[in-house]
C-alpha cells in the first residue's frame, strides 16, 4: 500500500478478491475442507494472541505475573470468558501505579522464591506519593492500600500473600499459578466468604476483604477449553528450562548468559560467602592480550545443568480423539496419550471431574478408568502417582525453575534472534504439532471469531483519551500490546508469504506483482508493480520506498494528531524479498482507486486532489514537521494547495477515519544524489563530488538532519539578530564602559557565526586539542542503546508538546540550548542567552508595536539565514521542490528560488557541518563506534544517511587516531554490499537448496578456499529437467517453488568483483582488496566479526563451532552448518513520552548534581516504562544502569549490584548477548561486584566482556584499554602481578596509540604501571614508568598541580626504595653471602586504593566540594540556562563516561577529576558528571 504503488495495487486486489473466494477456496489445498475441520472447532482452536484487544483479557494481565511464555500461537495460561465489550481495566493500571505487593522480601517464609517475579523486581524501590502533571500541571495523588490475606489451597499449608487494593482477582489467579506448591492449577475460583470472586473485580470493591482476610482455592469442572490449557500449561512447565524456543526464535523467547557466567554467586541472597575460597583468576587463553584465536564456542556457554531433567518422553493427544458422543455423555473432554520415563505407556481421559488412567491401548479402545483407579483433578497430579521418575524429575526442574531469574523467563515485547546455535535434539511437542498444524498449518487462520482486525484495533487504541497522565499511561500500555502483537502476526505472515504458504490475491500476475493478505494483514512485495517506479529506478527505488514510508509513518505519528491516521507498516526482509505488510484500510476493497483517493496524486503529480479537512489537518504537522504549504498544478491547470508531498495519498476508509499513506516523500530530497541539470551545489558539496547519481531517486534528508538544520538556522537567525541590535545600543551607548563592554559583545556573537572546522594536525600527524566535554544536551537515551537516534529522540519530545496539535507552534523555533550534534556546546557561550533572550523579546511583540530598526533587524536576519519569511523565522521545506513530473504556479518566481535554494543548503550543511561534525567527535572520543550498527546510529543520531558512509571513510582515514572507526566503517561497507548481494542471490534459490546456496555465499565470501562448490541436492538435476512444468505451477507458488541455477555459479572472485563494484557505486569508497584475506590485511579487518556482521544484516544463523577459514584446501561452511534464516523485521516502536520525559528530567537532575532528586525521577520513569512497556525493554534497562550508578553513588553497592544484574539480563535479552550495550553493562556489573568484595565474579565478567570485544570488534580499538586497565586492576589487587603486567601494557599502548603520547590517559597508565612493577620489586621499571607519568602531569597540568605533586611524591619513594635495593645488592657484591637483605616496603595494594582506581578509569570520580563551590557552579548554570554542566551538590560528583552517546564507558582523558580545575569543566572526552 504505502510503498508499493498502493492505491494501483488495491484496484487489483479488490478485483481479484471475489473470484477468490468463489474459485480458489475449491482449488487450493490449505483452503480445502478436511477432517480436521471437525477437530479443530471441537478443541476451540484457543489463541488469545489472534483475538481482539477487547475481548483477550490476558493482554491486559500485568505482565508481572506472567510467567509462562505467550506466543503468537499459544493459549492463555488461564481460563477466560469471551467478553463482548471492553474489559474491566484495574486502578492499577488506570492511573499509573505499579504494584509492588508481590515482591520477595525473605521475610514471607511460606512463599515461594518464585514469587519475586519480573515486574515487581524492576519496580522494587519505586517511590509512591505525588507526581506531577506537565501539560496541565495538575497533581494526581495515587494512594495504594497494600495489605496480606491468606490464601488456602488443597494439599498444602496455608500461605500469606501481599496484595493491593487497586488490584484484580486475576492477578492473585496468575501469582498462584506460578508458585511452586500451587503452580500445577489452572481450573480453579478464588472464594471469600463462600462467594466465589469475580476474576475482573478489583479487590478494593470486594466488602470485607481486608488485612488478614482468608480467600479459599476451590477446584472448578474442567471444559474442553479449560482442559487444553491445563495442558498447555503443564508443557509450558515441563519446558519451562528448555532453550530451544529461545535459539529457534519462538515465543519472544531469547538467551541469557550471566548466571552461566558467574555461576550464580552474583546474587547476595544465594551466594554462599567462604572466606577461605581462593579466587580463581586465570583469565582463557583467547582473552589474553594478543591471542590470536576469535573462538566461537564460548559466546554461548554452556553450564552445569544445561539440560532439564527429563519428567516424560511422550505427551500428546490420543489417537481416539474426539470423544464419542456416549462418553461426552459421561463427561469425556479429551484423551491423551503418556509414555513416562520409565517407558510405561498409558492413555488419560481428561473428564469434567480432573484427569485419570483408562484401559485403552495403540489398538483398543476401552474409556473405563484402569484398576487400580488413578485419578486426579491435575495433569501433574495424575503424573506425580503413575510415575515415580516424573515426582522426582519434576520436583527437580521446579526448584531450578524459580530459582532462575524472572528476567530470565519473562517474553520479550518483540523477538530476538541468535545468529549462532547449536545442534539441538528436535523433541516430539504435541502443543508445538498443534500449534504449527490446528489453525490451518499456521498460516490462512480462518477459524470464525479468531481473525483480529488490526487497523480497527490500532486505530482504537490511538483514539483513547490523554487528558492526563493515568489516560496516556493507558493509552500508550494499549498501543504498545496491540504495536507488539501486529509485529509478531506480521512477521509470521510476511514469512509464510516468501514460503509459498499464502495464496495471492492476484495468483494469475507475474510473482514480482503478487499481492497477499493473512490475517486481515496486506502484504505487498518490493518489486516495481507495473513501472510504477520506472523514473525513480525501478526495483531499486521499490525496494527502498517501504523504509522511506515507514519513517513518514514514524514522523507522523511521533505528532501524534487528533483526526489523522497512519497504516499500521512492518518491513520484513526474509529470504532476499522484503515484504511489506500493513493494516488494511476499511471499505478500500469496495470502491474504485479514484473514488478512494480524496488528498494527493496517484500518478506522482499528474492528477492532484485536495479536501478541506485533510488541509485543516494536515497544517497542525506543518511547523513540527517542517513541511512548507505549497500549491501544485494538476492535469486541469488548477492550483491545488498540499501540505505534504504530492505522494502522499488521503483516504476516508469506511470508518469515518482520515488516513495518510504512501509518506515516502515525508522529508525534502537529498540533492546530493540528485543530479538537475541547471542546478548548481555548494563549493563544499562539487568538491566531495556531489552531485552522484545514485542507484534510485528517492534520497531524501532523514529528519534528524532536518531538524539540526533549522536548529542551527535558528541559532544564526539570533546571533545574527543579536549582532545588529548590539550594534544599534552600540550608537547609543552613553558611557566609554558601556560601549566597550557591547564591543566585546559584538566580536563573540560575529565570531559564533563561524562555522566550527576540524581541529589542525600537528606535525605527527595527531590531532591538536585534548578531548573535550560531550555536548551537555546529548542527553543519553533511555532507551539503553546508547547510541539511538534522535529521529526517535526529537519524536518522544514532539509527542507531548504537540499531542493535540494545539501547541505545535511551539516546536517551531529550535531551543537554543539544544546545539546540532557535532556542532560544539555553544550554549555555554553567554552571548547565545543574551541573544536568545533579545531577540525572543522582540519577536514575542506585536509587528505593530515594533520600531523601524527593530524591524529591520529582523528582517536582515531572516534573509541572512534564508528563512522563507522576512518577518519571522521560517525554515521549511517543499518536499515536492525538485520532483519530476509536478508542476508548480511560478517556478521562476523568488519563493520558489528561495524553497529550492534552503533544499539545497541542507544538503550543504550535511556534507560541511554534520559529516565534519562526526569526524570532529570522533577524534575527541564523544562517540565510540564498536561495530556497525552503533556506528550507523551514530550517523543517523546526526542526520547523516548511510550512503555518505564512503565519504565519511575518507575522512576518517585522514586521521590515525580514528583508524578503528575506518576500520568498523569499512567493514559496514563490506557486509552491505555482501547484503545487496545476498539479497539478488538468494531470489534465485528453491527451498530445497536454501542450506546449500548460504553456506555456498558464506564460503564464496570468507572462506580462503578458492574454489568452492555447492553442494546441491541428489535429484537437483531431475528438478532442472522438470523446468517448464514447474514454471507453470509457480504461477500459484511463485515465491518458494522457481528454480534457477544461476546461484550455484557463484565463484570467489565473482564475489568480491561485486563487491567492489557495489561499493564503488552505492558508497563512492574505493575497496583496495579482491578477496577476503587481502580485505582481512589491507584493512586490518578479521572474519569472525565479518561473520558476525553478515548473519545479523542477513538474518541468518550458523551452527554454534569453530571455523576454519584459513584453510586453503577444503571449504569452511557444509549445508550442516546453516542453522536457520530468520526475518529482519523494521518497525515503528511506540513511545513512553511521559516515562521518557521523567527520565529525561532525572538526567538533568544528576547533572546538576542533585542525585536524590534525579534518583526519584528515574525511579519514577521506571514505574511509569514498566506500566506501559512490561517488564522487558531497552528503555528500563537505561533506567537500571541509571538506577544503579546513582546506587553505588550514594554509598549503596549492594542494591546497585542487584539493579545492573537486571540490566544486564535485560540487555542479554532484548538486545542480545553480544550487543554493544551488553558488553558495556559488564563491565558496570563487573565494577559492583568488585566494590562488593565478589573479586571472582568480576574477573569472570570483564573476562567476558573482553572476549565479547575480541569477537566484535577485535583487540585494536581504544575501549579495550578500558576493559584492560580493569582487568589489570583487579588482577593487581589479589596480588596476580605477572597477569596483570600483561594486560596494563596492553591498555597503555592502546592508549598510546588512540590518545597520543601525552595523553593523560597514558599517563595513569604509567602510573598503574609503576604501581605493579613496585609490588614485583622491579623499581627500575617502576621509577621509568612513574616518571613518565610526571613528565606528562608537568607539561599539561603544570608543577604546582595536585597530580603532579603526588606524582613527584611517588617518584621520590620510588628511587629511595630502588636506592635502598642498590645498596643492598652491592653489598652483596662485596662481603658475599654474609650480608642480610633488609626487608623491602613494599605494601601491597589496599582493596580500596584498587577500588577507588576503578573508578576513576571508569569515569566514576567522587570530587567534595564545597558550599561556595556549588553555589558559584550553581549560579554560573542558572545564567547560562544550561542545564547539563555536570556539577554536584553535597554529593559526590557523578561522571558517567560515556552513558550520554555511545553507553560505553571511556578511559577518562585527565584520568580523574583532581586533574581538574575548580569548575570541573575539562575532565575526560565525552564525560558529563
Amino acid at each position: 500500500m504505502g510503498n508499493s504503488c498502493a492505491c494501483a495495487c488495491w484496484v487489483v486486489l479488490r478485483e481479484k478478491m471475489s473470484k477468490l473466494r468463489i474459485r480458489d477456496e475449491e482449488s487450493h489445498p490449505i483452503l480445502q475442507q478436511d477432517k480436521s475441520d471437525a477437530t479443530d472447532d471441537y478443541y476451540g482452536s484457543v489463541n488469545p494472541s489472534e483475538t481482539s484487544l477487547f475481548s483477550s483479557v490476558p493482554d491486559l494481565i500485568p505482565e508481572s505475573h506472567l510467567t509462562t511464555k505467550s506466543s503468537e500461537g499459544a493459549d492463555s495460561p488461564q481460563a477466560v470468558p469471551e467478553m463482548t465489550s471492553p474489559p474491566l481495566i484495574p486502578e492499577s493500571q488506570q492511573n499509573g501505579h505499579v504494584n509492588n505487593h508481590h515482591e520477595q522480601n525473605g521475610k514471607d517464609a511460606a512463599r515461594g522464591p518464585e514469587d519475586g517475579l519480573a515486574v515487581e523486581e524492576a519496580r522494587k524501590g519505586s517511590s509512591e506519593g505525588e507526581r506531577v502533571e506537565k501539560d496541565d500541571q495538575e497533581v494526581i495523588v495515587i494512594q495504594d492500600m497494600g495489605f496480606n490475606i491468606k490464601v488456602v489451597a488443597p494439599g498444602i499449608e496455608p500461605f500469606e500473600l501481599q496484595v493491593s487494593s487497586q488490584e484484580m482477582v486475576q492477578e492473585i489467579h496468575q501469582v498462584l499459578m506460578d508458585r511452586e506448591d500451587t503452580c500445577h492449577r489452572t481450573c480453579f475460583s478464588l472464594q471469600f466468604e463462600g462467594n466465589v470472586l469475580d476474576n475482573f473485580a478489583e479487590l478494593k470493591n470486594i466488602e470485607g476483604l481486608q488485612e488478614g482476610s482468608v480467600l479459599k482455592v476451590v477446584e472448578e469442572p474442567y471444559t474442553v477449553r479449560e482442559a487444553r490449557i491445563h495442558m498447555r500449561h503443564v508443557r509450558d512447565l515441563l519446558k519451562s528450562l528448555d532453550p530451544a524456543d529461545a535459539y529457534n526464535g519462538m515465543d519472544c523467547s531469547s538467551l541469557s548468559f550471566l548466571n552461566v557466567i558467574t555461576e550464580g554467586d552474583i546474587d547476595m541472597k544465594k551466594r554462599k560467602r567462604n572466606d577461605s575460597d581462593s579466587v580463581d583468576c586465570t583469565p582463557p587463553d583467547y582473552v589474553m592480550p594478543g591471542a590470536k584465536d576469535r573462538p566461537i564456542l564460548p559466546l554461548q556457554p554452556m553450564s552445569k545443568d544445561f539440560k532439564s531433567p527429563q519428567c516424560l518422553k511422550v505427551l500428546t493427544a490420543s489417537g481416539w480423539n474426539p470423544p464419542p458422543g456416549n462418553r461426552k455423555m459421561h463427561g469425556d473432554l479429551m484423551y491423551l496419550s503418556v509414555v513416562t520415563a520409565e517407558d510405561k505407556h498409558f492413555h488419560l481421559t481428561a473428564s469434567t471431574r480432573g484427569f485419570f488412567v483408562n484401559q485403552s491401548t495403540q489398538e483398543t479402545f476401552n474409556p473405563k478408568p484402569a484398576s487400580p483407579k488413578c485419578s486426579a483433578h491435575s495433569l501433574i497430579e495424575l503424573l506425580n502417582q503413575i510415575s515415580p521418575i516424573f515426582k522426582r524429575n519434576f520436583a527437580t526442574l521446579q526448584k531450578r525453575r524459580v530459582n532462575r531469574h524472572p528476567f530470565e523467563r519473562i517474553a520479550t515485547p518483540f523477538q530476538v534472534y541468535s545468529w549462532t546455535a547449536p545442534q539441538m535434539d528436535h523433541t516430539i511437542d504435541s502443543v508445538r504439532a498443534e500449534d504449527a498444524y490446528t489453525s490451518r498449518l499456521g498460516y490462512e487462520e480462518h477459524i470464525p471469531g479468531q481473525t483480529r482486525d488490526w487497523n480497527e484495533e490500532l486505530q482504537t487504541t490511538r483514539e483513547l483519551s490523554r487528558k492526563n497522565l493515568p489516560e496516556r499511561l493507558l493509552r500508550e500500555r494499549a498501543i504498545f500490546k496491540v504495536h507488539s502483537d501486529f509485529v509478531a502476526a506480521a512477521t509470521r505472515g510476511a514469512m509464510a508469504v516468501i514460503d509459498g504458504n499464502v495464496m495471492a490475491i492476484n495468483p494469475g500476475e507475474e510473482a514480482k506483482m503478487q499481492m497477499f493478505i493473512w490475517n486481515n494483514i496486506f502484504f505487498s512485495l518490493g518489486f516495481d508493480v507495473k513501472d510504477h517506479y520506472k523514473e525513480y529506478g525501478g526495483d531499486y527505488a521499490a525496494y527502498i520506498a517501504p523504509c522511506n514510508d515507514m519513517k513518514g509513518v514514524r514522523a507522523y505519528n511521533g505528532v501524534d494528531i487528533e483526526g489523522l491516521y497512519t497504516l499500521g507498516t512492518v518491513v520484513i526482509d526474509y529470504r532476499g524479498y522484503r515484504v511489506t505488510a500493513q493494516s488494511i484500510i476499511p471499505g478500500i476493497l469496495e470502491r474504485e482507486q479514484e473514488q478512494s483517493v480524496v488528498y494527493g496524486s496517484i500518478d506522482f503529480g499528474k492528477s492532484v486532489v485536495t479536501n478541506d479537512k485533510y488541509l485543516e489537518l494536515l497544517e497542525k504537522t506543518s511547523k513540527p514537521l517542517k513541511i512548507l504549504p505549497h500549491k501544485v498544478i494538476n492535469d486541469q491547470n488548477e492550483e491545488i494547495q498540499i501540505i505534504s508531498s504530492v505522494e502522499c495519498k488521503g483516504i476516508v476508509g469506511n470508518d469515518g477515519r482520515y488516513y495518510v499513506l504512501d509518506l515516502l516523500r515525508t522529508f525534502p530530497p537529498d540533492v546530493n544524489f540528485l543530479p538537475m541539470e541547471g542546478e548548481e551545489l555548494s563549493e563544499d558539496c562539487k568538491a566531495l563530488g556531489f552531485p552522484r547519481k545514485h542507484k534510485h531517486r528517492l534520497a531524501c534528508l532523514r529528519q534528524e538532519l532536518v531538524d539540526a538544520f533549522a536548529e542551527n538556522r535558528y541559532l544564526l537567525f539570533m546571533r545574527h539578530a543579536a549582532l545588529q541590535l548590539m550594534s544599534i545600543r552600540q550608537k547609543k551607548a552613553t558611557t566609554v564602559e558601556e560601549e566597550q563592554t557591547i564591543s566585546k559583545r559584538l566580536v563573540a556573537a560575529a565570531q559564533g557565526l563561524r562555522s566550527p572546522d576540524l581541529p589542525p594536525k600537528d606535525a605527527d600527524g595527531e590531532e591538536n586539542g585534548k578531548a573535550t566535554d560531550e555536548d551537555a544536551t546529548n542527553q543519553s537515551s533511555p532507551s539503553g542503546d546508547g547510541e539511538q537516534s534522535s529521529e526517535s529522540k526529537a519524536i518522544e519530545t514532539k509527542e507531548s508538546r504537540e499531542r493535540d496539535g494545539k501547541e505545535a507552534e511551539k516546536s517551531e523555533r529550535p531551543k537554543l540550548g539544544g546545539c546540532t550534534r557535532g556542532q560544539g556546546d555553544s550554549s555555554k557561550d553567554p552571548v547565545d542567552a543574551e541573544a536568545q533572550a533579545l531577540v525572543e523579546s522582540l519577536a514575542e511583540q506585536d509587528s505593530g508595536s515594533l520600531d523601524d530598526a527593530s524591524r529591520e533587524v529582523i528582517n536582515a536576519a531572516c534573509r541572512a539565514i534564508g528563512s522563507l519569511s522576512d518577518s519571522e523565522f521560517d525554515v521549511r521545506f517543499n518536499p515536492d521542490v525538485f520532483s519530476p513530473g509536478v508542476t508548480h504556479p511560478n517556478p521562476q518566481g523568488d519563493q520558489f528560488r528561495k524553497q529550492k535554494q534552503l533544499v539545497k543548503d541542507a544538503a550543504a550543511f550535511l556534507v560541511s557541518h554534520q559529516i565534519a561534525g562526526f569526524v570532529k567527535d570522533c577524534i575527541e572520543h564523544s562517540i565510540t563506534a564498536i561495530d556497525g550498527q552503533s556506528l550507523c546510529e551514530a550517523l543517523h543520531d546526526r542526520g547523516i544517511n548511510m550512503r555518505y558512509l564512503g565519504k565519511v571513510a575518507d575522512l576518517l582515514c585522514q586521521h590515525k587516531l580514528l583508524e578503528h572507526i575506518h576500520r568498523i566503517a569499512v567493514s559496514e561497507m563490506i557486509c552491505r554490499a555482501a547484503k545487496h548481494q545476498f539479497k539478488t542471490y538468494m531470489q534465485g534459490v528453491e527451498m530445497l537448496c536454501l542450506s546449500a546456496a548460504v553456506s555456498h555465499f558464506l564460503n564464496c565470501l570468507l572462506s580462503t578456499f578458492s574454489n568452492p562448490h555447492p553442494q546441491l541436492p541428489e535429484d537437483f538435476g531431475l528438478n532442472m529437467n522438470k523446468k517448464k512444468k514447474n514454471k507453470k505451477r509457480s504461477r500459484h507458488y511463485p515465491i518458494a517453488n522457481h528454480v534457477d541455477r544461476e546461484w550455484a555459479s557463484l565463484s570467489p572472485q565473482d564475489m568480491w568483483s561485486n563487491i567492489r563494484t557495489e561499493v564503488k557505486e552505492y558508497f563512492d569508497f574505493n575497496l583496495t582488496c579482491d578477496s577476503c584475506d587481502s580485505a582481512v590485511e589491507t584493512y586490518g579487518l578479521q572474519k569472525t566479526s565479518l561473520l558476525r556482521e553478515i548473519c545479523i544484516k542477513c538474518g541468518v544463523q550458523v551452527l554454534l563451532r569453530e571455523y576454519n577459514f584459513d584453510s586453503k584446501h577444503r571449504a569452511t561452511f557444509t549445508e550442516e552448518d546453516i542453522i536457520n534464516i530468520f526475518p529482519i523485521v523494521k518497525h515503528v516502536n511506540p513511545k513512553a513520552t511521559d516515562a521518557y520525559h521523567f527520565f529525561q528530567s532525572g538526567q538533568v537532575k544528576i547533572q546538576q548534581g542533585f542525585l536524590k532528586e534525579g534518583f526519584e525521577l528515574i525511579n519514577e520513569a521506571l514505574n511509569l516504562f514498566n506500566n506501559v512497556y512490561g517488564a522487558m525493554h531497552p528503555e528500563i534497562a537505561a533506567c537500571l544502569r541509571t538506577l544503579a550508578r546513582l546506587n553505588y553513588i550514594l554509598g549503596d553497592p549492594v542494591e546497585a549490584l542487584n539493579n545492573q544484574q537486571k540490566a544486564v539480563l535485560m540487555s542479554e535479552r532484548v538486545l542480545g548477548i553480544d550487543h554493544p550495550n551488553t558488553i558495556t553493562e559488564y563491565v558496570h556489573l563487573a565494577l559492583y561486584c568488585f566494590a562488593n568484595q565478589q573479586v571472582s565474579a568480576a574477573l569472570r565478567l570483564m573476562y567476558r566482556a573482553r572476549y565479547l570485544a575480541l569477537v566484535v570488534f577485535g583487540e585494536d580499538h581504544p575501549e579495550m584499554a578500558l576493559y584492560d586497565s580493569n582487568i589489570g586492576l583487579i588482577l593487581h589487587g589479589v596480588g596476580e602481578i605477572d597477569l596483570s603486567l600483561r594486560f596494563l601494557e596492553n591498555a597503555l599502548e592502546l592508549n598510546k596509540k588512540y590518545h597520543g603520547q601525552r595523553s593523560l590517559k597514558v599517563a595513569l597508565n604509567h602510573h598503574l604501571l609503576a604501581r605493579a612493577f613496585s609490588c614485583k620489586g622491579d623499581f627500575r621499571a617502576a621509577l621509568m614508568h612513574e616518571r613518565e607519568t610526571y613528565t606528562i602531569y608537568k607539561s599539561q597540568l603544570g608543577e604546582q598541580h595536585e597530580k603532579t605533586k603526588d606524582s613527584s611524591e611517588c617518584l621520590k619513594h620510588l628511587t629511595q626504595q630502588a636506592v635502598v635495593l642498590q645498596r643492598t645488592m652491592n653489598e652483596i657484591y662485596k662481603s658475599g653471602s654474609q650480608a642480610t637483605i633488609p626487608p623491602l616496603q613494599i605494601s601491597p595494594p589496599s582493596a580500596s586504593s584498587v577500588l577507588e582506581l576503578i573508578n576513576i578509569i571508569n569515569g566514576i570520580v567522587f570530587l567534595p566540594l564545597s558550599q561556595k563551590d556549588l553555589d558559584r557552579l550553581q549560579q554560573r548554570q542558572q545564567v547560562l540556562g544550561n542545564l547539563a554542566e555536570n556539577k554536584a551538590k553535597d554529593m559526590p560528583a557523578i561522571k558517567e563516561a560515556g552513558d550520554q552517546e555511545s553507553s560505553t564507558p571511556k578511559v577518562p582523558e585527565e584520568d580523574d577529576s583532581k586533574a581538574t580545575k575548580a569548575d570541573i569543566g575539562d575532565t575526560d572526552d565525552g564525560a558529563a558528571r
